[in-house]
């Protein structure tokens, strides 16, 4: 299934993902129950994947140096997993664990962000969630894939708002 979405096939059937691992449609059942065991399992080898990089600890030091770093890092991440964000998204309102998972994710992403930046933006709500959109997968995929910048320019692009918000 990962590969069938990296290809570019956002919403795979059973049928395409048994077609593409060589195996009948019972085969693909009898270990995933349902699809929502087949996104479970999907979900998990991408975070094993990525889980070093997202549990780092930032190593830069000032709350502005640590926002870059958080940024930079975000933007890696998402060029990896875009085409399976992308997919998930498309599911996510028929399936309650993607939808499960992505509030489970974005609840992370503020989390992570809040713990960066000073009292006095985290008090000013217009300013904390700007900048949280804009260092926002939603953000990084319009970029790349609507307006079709390469990722050096939606990383330029994403750093000049970003400068923009905290100067």
């Amino acid at each position: 299934m990962l590969r069938l979405i990296k290809g570019g096939d956002m919403s795979p059937s059973a049928a395409r993902v048994a077609e593409m691992a060589g195996v009948s449609l019972r085969s693909v059942f009898r270990h995933f129950e349902d699809m929502e065991q087949l996104y479970h399992h999907m979900t998990a080898i991408v975070q094993d994947r990525l889980h070093p990089l997202v549990t780092a600890p930032l190593t830069a030091r000032g709350w502005k140096a640590q926002l870059l770093e958080l940024a930079e890092r975000r933007m890696a991440v998402y060029d990896e997993i875009m085409p399976y964000k992308v997919a998930g998204s498309l599911r996510r309102f028929q399936s309650k664990f993607l939808a499960d998972d992505y509030r489970r994710h974005l609840k992370m992403e503020r989390a992570t962000l809040e713990a960066v930046l000073p009292d006095r933006i985290k008090q000013d709500a217009a300013l904390l969630r700007a900048i949280e959109m804009v260092i926002s997968f939603q953000a990084w995929r319009r970029l790349r894939q609507d307006q079709t910048l390469s990722s050096e320019d939606a990383r330029k692009v994403t750093l000049l708002i970003l400068a923009r918000l905290v100067d």
